[in-house]
């Protein structure tokens, strides 16, 4: 690896580190019914003013040694956890697609998955205005990108959403409606065959956790569970990888 690609990385780095930060105010603020755009970033316990050197991603986090400036409150570790998670996507994207239009596209959407999984862990709900920025995305990034289709976006997201929707109804709801709507944004950006299969996999990932959190008796079997961050992780994995294990698994049986 040369200098210069390097240099790139680190720029990459940074800039998904800038960007996990915006995230954090969309994590905390939407819930609330706060603006993500106009209102000056504050302490969210005593509400004091950030400075410009309190917000720089991670690094902040660090010197104050995870609490606030002006009241001392321990601050969640959510917040770099988040940024350091977009960096690292930004990396793994860029080295999966390059610099291209398909890049931005799955950019786009694992940064639309972050944001809807961290609120999903929090506050089990899926806004729905993540749901219409992913929709609207969906549609201009596919015909900017032009790797799927819009019968292939058509399918996906019939099959995802209405696979999800069948679960609600026979479960009397047993399935949120916000999953149904993520399911859907999945299903358009990855087409057939890849969002039902990312769906599998984040119904899989999702039962493994149930199972250890029952166990360990962490969660009752009555608890609510948010799905949106399981249906994040098999999605992410599914446009990553998907077409080589549906290949490898045609292949082999």
């Amino acid at each position: 690896m040369g200098a210069l690609t390097c240099f790139w990385l680190v720029i990459l780095f940074v800039l998904g580190l800038c960007t996990g930060s915006f995230l954090n105010v969309v994590i905390y603020r939407l819930p609330r019914g706060e603006s993500i755009t106009f209102d000056r970033s504050h302490c969210p316990f005593c509400g004091k003013q950030l400075v410009w050197y309190d917000l720089i991603p991670v690094l902040s986090y660090l010197l104050l040694l995870g609490r606030c400036r002006s009241c001392h409150t321990r601050i969640s570790i959510k917040y770099p956890i988040v940024e350091l998670l977009t960096g690292i996507i930004f990396i793994v994207l860029f080295h999966h697609f390059g610099a291209t239009l398909v890049f931005l596209k799955y950019l786009f959407l694992s940064a639309l998955l972050v944001a809807v999984s961290f609120i999903d862990l929090e506050h089990y709900i899926i806004p729905n205005s993540l749901v219409i920025t992913g929709l609207v995305g969906g549609v201009v990034l596919n015909l900017a990108a032009r790797d799927v289709g819009v019968v292939s976006a058509l399918i996906g997201i019939f099959v995802t959403s209405g696979f999800l929707l069948l679960i609600a109804l026979v479960s009397k709801g047993g399935m949120g409606g916000g999953d149904i709507k993520l399911a859907a944004v999945t299903g358009l950006f990855l087409g057939w065959p890849l969002a039902p299969f990312g769906l599998f996999l984040g119904a899989c990932v999702g039962g493994v956790v149930a199972i250890f959190l029952l166990l360990f008796r962490i969660k009752g079997r009555k608890d609510p569970l948010p799905f949106g961050p399981f249906i994040a992780v098999g999605t992410f994995f599914a446009f990553l990888y998907g077409f080589d294990v549906i290949n490898w698994y045609l292949q082999y049986f």
